[in-house]
């Protein structure tokens, strides 16, 4: 009998309907979107952020569902900032079942030459927070899957947002691109992990997609990437969004959202090490 019913929950995804989520990076970008996309179902989004006023942008555009719409200040790249986050869904006492770690950050341009603040707060940002808030939540995560489970067959989940660099070592984009295999990684580990708990989990590794994330990338010298052939992988963010929110719906850990980064992803899981590296620093020598 509890085969039976492990096999009957792990055939129904997260169900979006009345969800209570928390969005990290949600003052714009691939953060924002999903707010947008899931304000028609949710009871309560958490959007998360250092800018108070773009959060409070995102809300209102957003006023017109009944979802209700709570914005959360804070630097999840320092602990105290991550500690504001458990502490304000505490006082507003928001049990969430779902969790977005949308948050993160790139810097172009070689390692050598990289500022040590800059290269601190992507580690904190992309790895650490992402671990220690999806540590500190998933308590929460699974009581909600197992309050729920029995009745409605409704889950709990959590969303990662890692990258197409994720499975390239990147020259000039080196501490990025090693930090979101770290994510797809663990991602998938904690998948299998949660699994029994019927806590779902998926990672979204999107290729270049318009949002102001080369913006926060460049130095302040202007410094930029080799963009050759990334408009053949770009898809717009409303793409990348549903796409993920598929993905948990039908319990895919990981998924390369639209055709051409879905083969470059596959090809690149496939790819012998030794001929990456060639071709990468052939791309590299012409920069």
């Amino acid at each position: 009998m509890t085969v039976l019913l492990l096999a009957l929950l792990m055939a129904n995804g997260f169900q979006l309907e009345k969800c209570r989520a928390v969005i990290t990076g949600a003052s714009g970008g691939l953060g924002a979107e999903f707010a947008r996309q899931l304000a028609p179902h949710a009871d309560t989004l958490v959007l998360v952020a250092r800018r108070a006023e773009a959060l409070e942008m995102v809300k209102q555009e957003l006023s017109s569902f009944n979802a209700t719409i709570l914005c959360c200040v804070a630097d999840l790249a320092t602990d105290a900032g991550r500690n504001e986050v458990m502490t304000f869904l505490e006082t507003h006492d928001v049990r969430p079942n779902l969790l977005i770690n949308n948050a993160g950050l790139g810097d172009y341009g070689s390692f050598a030459s990289s500022t040590a603040e800059k290269t601190r707060t992507q580690i904190e940002l992309n790895i650490t927070a992402l671990t220690m808030l999806t540590h500190a939540l998933l308590p929460l995560l699974c009581e909600s899957a197992g309050n729920h489970a029995l009745a409605s067959m409704a889950t709990a989940g959590v969303l990662n947002v890692s990258s197409l660099a994720s499975m390239l070592p990147m020259p000039d984009l080196a501490v990025y691109a090693a930090s979101k295999s770290y994510v797809t990684s663990f991602s998938e580990a904690l998948a299998i992990e949660m699994a029994p708990k019927n806590v779902i989990v998926s990672c979204v590794c999107p290729g270049p997609t318009p949002t102001n994330f080369s913006q926060t990338a460049k130095r302040e010298d202007g410094t930029d990437t080799n963009r050759e052939g990334q408009s053949l992988l770009r898809i717009p963010p409303s793409e990348v969004v549903s796409r993920a929110l598929m993905a948990l719906q039908q319990r895919e850990a990981c998924v390369f959202p639209g055709v051409g980064v879905s083969i470059a992803g596959r090809l690149f899981r496939l790819m012998p090490r030794s001929v990456m590296r060639w071709l990468l620093k052939r791309r590299h020598g012409k920069e």
